[in-house]
This record gives C-alpha cells, sequence and structure tokens, in this order.
C-alpha cells in the first residue's frame, strides 16, 4: 500500500463506510473478471481492461490498507514461498 493514497483510503471509509468499501471491492472485481472474458473474445480493447485493473488496484489497496498491510505483507510473502516451491517441483 503506498503511503500517499492513505488520505484518500480514509476518506473513502469516513463517506461510504466499511460495508460500502467492502462491496464495492466485489464489484469492481467482478467488472474485470467480466472484461478479462471479453478481452479474450476480443469484444473490448485491452484499455478497457487495464482501466478495470487500475479499479481493482485502488480497492486492493485500500483493503490491504482497512485489514493491515502488515498482515496483507505476511500473507503475500507465504505464497511467494509456496510458489517458488511449486516452481521447483516441476
Amino acid at each position: 500500500m503506498l503511503p500517499q493514497y492513505a488520505k484518500i483510503y480514509q476518506a473513502t471509509l469516513a463517506k461510504w463506510g466499511e460495508e460500502a468499501q467492502y462491496d464495492q471491492a466485489i464489484e469492481e472485481c467482478a467488472e474485470l473478471i467480466a472484461g478479462i472474458k471479453h478481452l479474450k473474445r476480443k469484444r473490448i480493447s485491452e484499455e478497457v481492461v487495464i482501466d478495470e485493473l487500475a479499479d481493482v488496484a485502488l480497492m486492493v489497496g485500500q483493503l490491504t490498507w482497512m485489514l493491515g498491510a502488515d498482515k496483507v505483507e505476511q500473507a503475500i510473502e507465504r505464497k511467494l514461498q509456496k510458489l517458488n516451491f511449486l516452481l521447483k517441483e516441476s
């Protein structure tokens, strides 16, 4: 999570609340999923998917801020170790 975004994350929580931000994260992820499916079928441009990816990235940043950047970083490290193991295994 980039520290310069902390103020805007805090402002969104103050304005819309935690539940709304969880719902927004779900919505943005769903839009990215749909966008990727459409891109694979060449129904939309890559630019549309990039915009959806940016929305998801912002929501991931906000969720990381909400849930604790240290906890998320620890989980990422565990996942990277597992991925590294799987790569060496094959």
